[in-house]
Formats: C-alpha cells, sequence, structure tokens
C-alpha cells in the first residue's frame, strides 16, 4: 500500500506565493484522496506491484483508466511538491549550459501553462541531453514517454492556485517560476537522465 509523502517543508513554507490553506487543501485533500484512491484499486483489483512507476505503466497497458487517473495524479503531485523550494535559486551547472537563455525558457514555460485549455501540467523535461517545455492533460504523466525525465513541474488545475490567485494562472505561473521554483532539484534530475534515474514516488509498505 502507498502512502501520502511527506512534504519537503513546512505548510507555510511556501507562503505568500502559495498560502498554507492551498498547501492544506492542495496535499491533504486532493492529493491524499489520489493515495487512498489507488490503494482501494489495489486492494479491489488484486494488483500486484512494488512502484507508483509500475502502476502507472500497468494501468497504460492494460488501458485500465481508473487506475491511470489515480495512480498519475500521485505521482505528478508528488513530484510536484519536490518541484518547489522555499528559497529561490537560478539554474547553474550542466543544467544552465543545457538551458542557454534562461528568460527565453521561462517566456516559453508561461506560454505553455497559460496556454494548456483547462486542468493539466507544464514541465520542463530534459530528452537526449535537451531541456524542453511541455504540457499534459488531466493526469497524463511524462514518465510513460520514452527518453523523457522530468525535470520541474507546475501544476495549472485551478485547485492548485484559485485560493491565492483566483482565475489568474499567468499572475500564478509568473510567480511560480520567478519564486517556487526548484532547480536545485531540477538539476539533480538533469544529471540522472543519462542514466535513466531521477525521483521515485516513495515506495509501497
Amino acid at each position: 500500500m502507498f502512502a501520502l509523502p511527506k512534504l519537503p517543508y513546512e505548510e507555510s513554507a511556501l507562503e505568500p506565493t502559495m498560502s498554507r490553506v492551498t498547501i492544506a487543501t492542495h496535499y491533504g485533500k486532493h492529493h491524499k484522496r489520489y493515495v487512498d484512491n489507488v490503494n482501494d484499486l489495489i486492494t479491489k483489483k488484486n494488483l500486484q506491484a512494488d512502484s507508483m512507476e509500475a502502476l502507472v505503466r500497468l494501468a497504460a497497458t492494460n488501458g485500465d483508466r481508473a487506475l491511470g487517473n489515480n495512480a498519475g495524479q500521485s505521482w505528478n503531485h508528488g513530484f510536484f511538491w519536490e518541484s518547489m523550494a522555499a528559497q529561490p535559486s537560478a539554474p547553474s551547472g550542466a543544467l544552465a549550459a543545457a538551458i542557454g537563455d534562461v528568460s527565453k525558457l521561462r517566456e516559453a514555460f508561461l506560454a505553455e501553462g497559460v496556454g494548456h485549455f483547462a486542468s493539466g501540467w507544464a514541465w520542463l523535461i530534459a530528452r537526449a541531453g535537451q531541456v524542453e517545455v511541455i504540457s499534459t492533460h488531466d493526469a497524463e504523466c511524462p514518465i510513460l514517454q520514452a527518453g523523457v525525465t522530468p525535470l520541474l513541474v507546475c501544476d495549472v488545475w485551478e485547485h492548485a492556485y484559485y485560493l491565492d490567485f483566483k482565475n489568474d494562472r499567468k499572475s500564478f505561473l509568473e510567480a511560480w517560476w520567478d519564486r517556487l521554483a526548484n532547480w536545485r532539484f531540477a538539476e539533480a534530475q538533469f544529471a540522472a537522465a543519462p542514466a535513466g534515474g531521477g525521483w521515485r514516488y516513495p515506495v509501497a509498505t
């Protein structure tokens, strides 16, 4: 069975950009519900999988929409919490070299996130040594894409920002990029990409 991963910071650590109330609701209710649903599905369907990544892939192979939605959302949310840090920073090292012009990357990321219709996720990924911006819809998970290592993600479902920014997704994404993006985490992900490594959802107990 899977547990709700521990946040890497206190619920109030990302204020004022992301309020304690938003974190408590998003993490403690939305994310928790997805994990609870995954555990219910494992029991009901007698599934055998020792990782969330395996469940995401099993759901895709079997066309199991319920499992795919809940395992994908569990994974995406776990990665989202790691993608933020209380202290802003900037890309450095090999990641900075691969990015080149950070301002152009910021512009592309904001355009992708703002332009994504309805619910989804705005991602920075590594593919073949290059940094790309993509978005995924609903519970789609980029670990299903061959050769892709996620670097950072911002949740653009309305529940991620509505309490703090109302319907202003653009301002949320700007604030997220400028104040919360965890570039140290992204650098570790980029370094792990050639070997197909990187962050993994906490193992089942």
